[in-house]
Order: structure tokens, then sequence, then C-alpha cells
């Protein structure tokens, strides 16, 4: 059985080396991160969000400003979602705890 696992996790370091091996060198400027301009043409959100962060908001923290301003609604989400499940792995843990007390 422990051959099986030394097997698999071998198994899955090859196919995240393959992976990784096609990625984009870091700083290749002709890389499609890096442009300015959409294949369409329309400015890429990152630039737009790099250049008016501080114009928009007037927050010196551009990682708020795309968090609270830019993707408020979204991160939103994301918190309800996540104090829910808190919500209710608390309820599921008290009510474990009056099951073992009679």
């Amino acid at each position: 059985m422990k051959a099986l696992k030394i097997l698999i996790l071998l198994f899955f370091a090859g196919i995240m080396i393959f992976a990784a091996s096609d990625l984009p060198n870091r700083g290749d400027q002709e890389n499609l991160m890096h442009a300015e301009e959409s294949i369409t043409g329309t400015v890429v959100k990152g630039t737009y969000f790099i250049q008016n962060a501080y114009r928009d908001a007037r927050t010196p923290n551009m990682v708020t400003v795309v968090l609270g301003d830019y993707r408020s609604i979204d991160t939103f989400g994301e918190q309800v979602v996540i104090y829910t499940a808190g919500l209710i792995t608390l309820l599921i843990l008290r009510k474990g705890r009056r099951r073992m007390t009679p």
C-alpha cells in the first residue's frame, strides 16, 4: 500500500513538472499577460486597475481598491459563503457536544 502511495505522488509530481515546463518565462515582454490591449482592441482590466486605482478610490493600496471597489459584489459573495460555512461548522460542533452529555 505504501508503494502505491509513493507511485501516485511521483505520478502527480511528474504531471506538475510537465505542466510547469510549458509556462512562459517570467518577465517575457512578448507574453500576452503583459499586453495593454486585448485581442479585440480594448484595454485590459489589469492595466486599467493599475493606472486608475488611486484616481478612482483615493486609496493608496491597489489590492484594497480592486477587492473593495472594483470587485466588491464578488468579494461580498465570497465572504458570505465563508461565514456561512463557519456558522454551519459551529452549529454542527455545538450539536455534537449536546449529544455527548446526558
